[in-house]
């Protein structure tokens, strides 16, 4: 039966956001391409901080009976890892893949030169050791997070250039995952020993969804910032306390407001055109999909409010809830005219930047029906006197 690589893709990097310990995402992807794809066997070395190497961290299929998990850790310097460290298998093959057959037929080829033919010589030992016939680094940004090791198929044919583009996308996918899930791990840990490692944790994981959506870079920082420049404000005017709690909780519902453009495709987030209804409503969803990814740390519950609630409307309009006036809860009224101020002030694929005197105007024209009256009046003040 013909696999629709292009599902599959769109699923597995559904799945793979909710999960958030690395080990156990690499397995799920792991167990998926030997289904899927019907490989002999599949293996995934992941970068180890405290080894200063490569260790196999999942092993599944006809190789994993012969190696032991844990006890095989590629130095950072090994020759496979300079190769990829050095994005040798794009230069070479024309993408992040290294395919055996194609690096024996290289060796043949006069444009190679004696030294990177060395080279590639070491690499297709190890790979043979390996048993391996097709190898896909991970990276995130330019950082090798760790490779993928995949054996022949099972009946024996070639892989196609479909099933290699499916490999590398997902590969892709999985490094941004891993890294993510490595975030949530690392967010876990310093709650538990001190609070402000915690926010700048929070910190790295809102640049990570800033990494995916190349237009908003800086969005999440000025929201918060000026979200809390609002809270501030409205404590004075309103002579209402805050306490520490209320201004954590905003302070980190601010950071993370976004968090849920993780399971939003990046074609559709850096979208030049007019977007369709159907993408519309995907991005629509990342309220949800950013609950759904937080929800299992118990001690965001607060913070839970501004991710989930930054798009209802005072006039009951909005997402997803469609929430009114003083149901939407204050700390996602703040982030919501924070967040759609910078939005309209900064450039956007679909759009440049608007006026800031024509986005101020825009604020005070929707208050009492997209922003809470209360929220606006304090955001006015801030820009009449030039805060903003």
């Amino acid at each position: 039966m013909k696999i629709d690589y292009k599902k599959e893709l769109e699923n597995a990097a559904r799945n793979m956001i909710f999960v958030h310990d690395p080990d156990l995402l690499i397995k799920m992807i792991v167990r998926m391409m030997v289904n899927k794809a019907r490989i002999a066997h599949a293996s995934f070395f992941l970068y180890n901080k405290e080894k200063q190497g490569y260790l196999l961290t999942v092993s599944k299929g006809t190789l994993s009976k012969k190696i032991p998990l844990d006890l095989v850790c590629i130095d950072k310097d090994d020759v496979l890892i300079r190769f990829f460290k050095e994005h040798k298998s794009n230069f070479i093959f024309g993408r992040e893949a290294l395919l055996y057959s194609e690096a024996k037929s290289a060796l043949k080829s006069t444009k190679l030169k004696p030294d990177a033919k060395q080279q590639l010589v070491q690499v297709l030992y190890q790979l043979e050791l390996l048993e391996t016939r097709v190898c896909i680094p991970s990276y995130f940004r330019d950082e090798l997070l760790g490779f993928l090791l995949l054996g022949k198929k099972d009946n024996g044919k070639q892989f196609i250039n479909d099933e290699l583009d499916f490999l590398v996308a997902l590969n892709s996918n999985v490094a941004m995952a891993i890294r993510n899930a490595q975030l949530f791990k690392e967010l876990e840990y310093e709650l538990d020993r001190k609070h402000q490692l915690f926010v700048r944790t929070t910190v790295a994981l809102a640049a990570a969804i800033e990494a995916k959506d190349h237009y908003t870079h800086g969005h999440t920082t000025r929201v918060t910032n000026l979200s809390l420049e609002i809270a501030k404000r409205l404590a004075q005017k309103n002579k209402k306390e805050f306490d520490a709690k209320f201004l954590e909780n905003l302070h980190i519902g601010s950071l993370l407001h976004d968090i849920g453009k993780i399971g939003v495709p990046e074609h559709i987030l850096n979208k030049r055109s007019s977007l369709t209804v159907g993408e519309r409503n995907r991005i629509n969803e990342h309220p949800m999909i950013g609950v759904n990814i937080l929800k299992p740390i118990k001690e965001l519950d607060g913070s839970l409010l501004g991710v989930r609630y930054h798009h209802e409307r005072f006039d009951g309009k909005g997402y997803p809830d469609g929430l009114s006036g003083a149901q939407i809860p204050l700390v996602a009224s703040i982030i919501s005219v924070a967040d759609s101020f910078d939005a309209m002030n900064t450039d956007r694929p679909y759009r440049a930047a608007l006026d800031k005197k024509d986005v101020i105007n825009e604020i005070t024209k929707l208050s009492g029906r997209q922003f809470s009256p209360l929220v606006t009046d304090v955001f006015l003040e801030l820009c009449n006197e030039g805060k903003i």
